[in-house]
Parts: structure tokens; sequence; C-alpha cells
């Protein structure tokens, strides 16, 4: 490659770099409006945005001393609940060992009632159904003795038909 060729390409390249930087200049002082308009359109909104700020703080401040009357008070509400639930558990332990008391009690009753049930049951098969069953008892032998004597003698062929039922 000659000089003159060299010179004409290098001229070229620095004119495209130059058009290139020219180009890049404009895009800055685009960017540069685009900011100063940003930055106006900020400063007018700032003073609604510092009232916005205020006002919130003095929410958030209201809010805090709620939040914290709030949880006082819950936590005031939790102790009374945990005394509450102490003595209503104090009120069903004292409930259940009177209940197993009275259960013991009455245990005990129906077994005295049962045991002088048997008892009386005992003296009323002893003292009067055994003597009603040995009265029975010789009134039939007396009965069979009677009926015996009066028909007197059996012949044979009534013993015979006595001992054919017993066969």
């Amino acid at each position: 490659m000659d000089q003159q060729t060299l010179l004409a390409l290098m001229t070229a390249f620095v004119f495209i770099a130059a058009v290139a930087l020219v180009i890049q200049a404009g895009f800055l002082f685009g960017v540069y409006k685009a900011s100063r308009g940003m930055n106006d359109k900020v400063q007018q909104l700032m003073p609604k945005i510092q009232t916005l700020l205020d006002t919130s703080t003095q929410t958030l401040a209201d809010s805090r001393k709620q939040i914290t009357e709030i949880t006082a008070k819950a936590n005031d509400i939790l102790d009374l609940t945990y005394v509450q639930v102490r003595r209503v558990d104090e009120i069903m332990e004292d409930a259940q060992e009177r209940a197993k008391i009275q259960m013991d009690r009455a245990e005990m009753v129906m077994d005295d009632a049962m045991t002088r049930a048997q008892r009386t049951v005992a003296l009323v098969e002893g003292g009067i159904v055994k003597p009603i069953r040995e009265i029975q008892g010789v009134a039939a032998g007396i009965r069979t003795a009677l009926m015996f004597l009066s028909k007197g003698r059996p012949n044979p062929s009534r013993a015979t038909s006595d001992e054919e039922m017993f066969i």
C-alpha cells in the first residue's frame, strides 16, 4: 500500500471517528436535557413528597403508640387468661378428686348392699325354704304312707304296672 492510500484511509477513519464523537455529543446533550426536565418535575413534586413523608412519620409515631397500648393490653389479657385457666384447672382437679371419692363411696355402698342381700338370701334359704322343703318331704312321706295303707297291699298286676312305668 502506498502512502497516499494509507493517508486517505486514515483521513476517512478519522472523519468517521469525528462523526461518531459528534453523534455521542448529541446523545449526551439529549440525556442532559432529559435529566434537567426530570429534575424540574422532581422539584415540583418535592413539596408533595415532603408532606407525604411528614404525614407518614406522624402516622408511624401514632401507630407505635397504639401498638404499644395494644401489646400491653394483650399481655394483661394473657396474664388474666393464664390465671383463669389455672383456676379452672384447680377446680377440675378438685371435682375429679371428689368424683373419685364419691365413686368409691358408691362402690362401697353397692358392695355392702350386695353382701347384705346375699346374707338375707342365705338366711331365707336356710331359715325358711329349707324347713319348708323338709316339711314338704315329711308331708309327701306321710301322704305316701297313708295312700299305701289306705289301698292295702298291692296286687301283683298293679305292682307289675308300677314297675313297668319305671322301666
